[in-house]
């Protein structure tokens, strides 16, 4: 199966060409998720100026879905204010790139709980160890990439 054979045109420019990669060496937080079934890992790292998210990078390794996530939740927090990034939902990630395949839905999670612990680290609500979700879902990933 190729791999854009299920992705939206959307999904495969951010895993294609991912926006804000890399670490931020002096983050206000950092929020680490992982699927242990799947093998997804997200790190996401804010800067927080005046309330808003000033900066934003994530680090991931896992499918193409999950770089495609992790790189639009990072241009969808961008200049928010933190009660309205912690407002996004997995959902809204998905409808951002033009829908996921459901068994790729767990990856706009990842992406939310990573964005959420973040900010909760930052608040000094998270002790920054990275959280294993369990999220229901296709768990098989030969073959879909």
């Amino acid at each position: 199966m190729a791999i854009d054979q299920d992705y939206s045109e959307k999904v495969m420019e951010h895993f294609s060409n991912p926006q804000n990669v890399g670490s931020l060496e002096d983050a206000d937080g950092v929020g680490k998720v992982g699927n242990p079934v799947c093998g997804d890992i997200m790190k996401l790292f804010i800067k927080v100026k005046d309330g808003k998210v000033s900066d934003v990078r994530f680090q991931t390794f896992g499918c193409a879905a999950a770089i495609a996530t992790s790189s639009m939740v990072t241009q969808m927090v961008k200049g928010k204010s933190l009660d309205e990034a912690m407002e996004i939902t997995n959902q809204a990630v998905a409808d951002a790139l033009d829908g996921l395949p459901k068994q790729k839905m767990h990856c706009s999670a990842l992406a939310e709980q990573a964005l959420q612990k973040a900010i909760k680290n930052y608040r000094g609500e998270d002790d920054g160890e990275v959280e294993e979700l369990e999220e229901e879902h296709d768990h098989e990933h030969a073959g879909e990439e």
